[in-house]
């Protein structure tokens, strides 16, 4: 009996075709269930810095029912949520809150332009504030990195509590020594 018949079986039995497919699979399965990769989480990765990082974020023109409330629940929460370009990355502490003036520029009849407290009675439900985060960040050639995700001025952030959610870009990151 010959080991390879005209048809290409082995021993009249096995396609080579069909055992070079098995084989393949076979390397494919012990290459992805065996072999380790690079995913996983970036903060167990052995020789990463971390420093601890102060970020600036700003909110203009929030709608919300009572504003001092709000700024209120901020300051007394002492951490908030953090989702970054759609991924949740975990939680950072609130420093500080500082909620800003709404003004107007109005023209004076010398030729001159003074700020005044915008009177406008829809502005009473408008909220305009500075969130100060802090947290500990990956320190990489291009930056602070949170969450796999690097952290600059410009930087969408959204912030979540128990009972609020917004948007507040990144205005400035500070890291500290």
């Amino acid at each position: 009996m010959a080991i390879l018949d005209s048809k290409g079986r082995l021993f009249g039995k096995v396609n080579i075709l069909d055992l070079g497919a098995a084989l393949v699979m076979l390397l494919v399965a012990v290459a992805v269930f065996l072999v380790p990769g690079t995913s996983g989480s970036s903060v167990a990765q052995l020789g990463v810095q971390t420093k601890p990082v102060q970020v600036d974020t700003i909110v203009r023109g929030l709608t919300v029912s009572d504003p001092a409330a709000l700024v209120q629940s901020l300051q007394e929460s002492k951490k908030v949520n953090v989702i970054i370009r759609n991924q949740p990355y975990g939680e950072l502490d609130v420093v500080g809150v500082k909620q800003l003036p709404r003004s107007v520029a109005v023209p004076q009849p010398d030729g001159t332009v003074i700020s005044l407290p915008d009177p406008r009675p829809e502005l009473d439900f408008t909220l305009d504030m500075m969130i100060t985060l802090a947290g500990d960040a990956q320190m990489t050639d291009d930056g602070p990195v949170l969450g796999n995700n690097k952290v600059k001025v410009g930087t969408p952030l959204e912030l979540e509590g128990q009972t609020f959610r917004f948007n507040a870009p990144v205005v400035g990151v500070r890291i500290q020594e």
